[in-house]
């Protein structure tokens, strides 16, 4: 069809998209949400050798040492075996190393930066094998379950790959030598999206309005960088 002489051709408007981090985020405090991750006028500071320095490194190394592109060297010694079990259950299937995986608000797959993106996801360990597959997410702080971050990347391999019914998923804690193993199936994941769903529409209202408000808590006192923040290096009840 031509177009209209001196008439511009529509725009696509971009997506509103977020990740369970910023979700996360957004819950713990609004504010801090918007200033680190919106407006990036704070970042979060990773002290040589501290907790998230220590996580970043731990994850570079392990997903080097999956894909075989360099041995573990001696400081993560005591995580081989998870990188042999990795390659034992990849064995007569497909191994993916830190993929990142995107999805439309009606659930299609689509690219991570596309206009249409409506939710973004990193999946530290994939391995399909036919109608089944299994993803690994290396946690290197406390042991803390939570099953919906689980199931969004579950969410995202079910929009990628058509043929899987079933997904094995789990967090494996490497301070603690253990898993917390979740199996989604296809037609679960929707009851999973209907408690999770108005979560998100706050996060997304908060957006249309530009609504962030401040929310004291105990991470106020020692560990927010916003120093803007009214109740910046005070208590969880506002008190310094």
């Amino acid at each position: 069809m031509a177009r209209l002489e001196g008439v511009a051709p529509a725009v696509a408007k971009k997506e509103w998209s977020w990740s369970y981090t910023k979700l996360k985020n957004f819950e713990t405090c609004p504010k801090r949400m918007y200033e680190i991750d919106i407006c990036k006028s704070y970042t979060e500071v990773k002290e040589p050798g501290g907790p998230l320095d220590w996580g970043d490194r731990v994850h570079d190394v392990m997903a080097k040492a999956c894909r075989g592109d360099a041995p573990l060297d001696p400081e993560y010694a005591a995580f081989q075996p998870w990188v042999d079990r990795i390659h034992d259950k990849a064995k007569g299937g497909t191994l993916l190393v830190e993929q990142k995986y995107a999805i439309t608000r009606d659930f299609r797959p689509t690219t991570y930066f596309a206009k249409d993106v409506w939710f973004r996801a990193i999946a530290d360990v994939v391995i399909l094998q036919g109608s089944i597959a299994m993803t690994s997410d290396w946690k290197t702080g406390k042991i803390l379950e939570d099953s919906v971050q689980l199931m969004l990347v579950a969410q995202c391999l079910f929009s990628h790959f058509p043929q899987l019914q079933r997904v094995g998923t789990e967090f494996i804690w490497l301070k603690d030598d253990a898993t917390s193993p979740e199996v989604f199936d296809r037609a679960e994941v929707a009851n999973t999206w209907l408690s999770l769903l108005p979560r998100v529409s706050g996060m997304e209202i908060a957006a249309s309005t530009m609504t962030y408000p401040p929310k004291p808590s105990g991470v106020c006192k020692k560990w927010c960088v916003v120093t803007s923040c009214p109740f910046h290096g005070k208590g969880p009840n506002g008190r310094s």
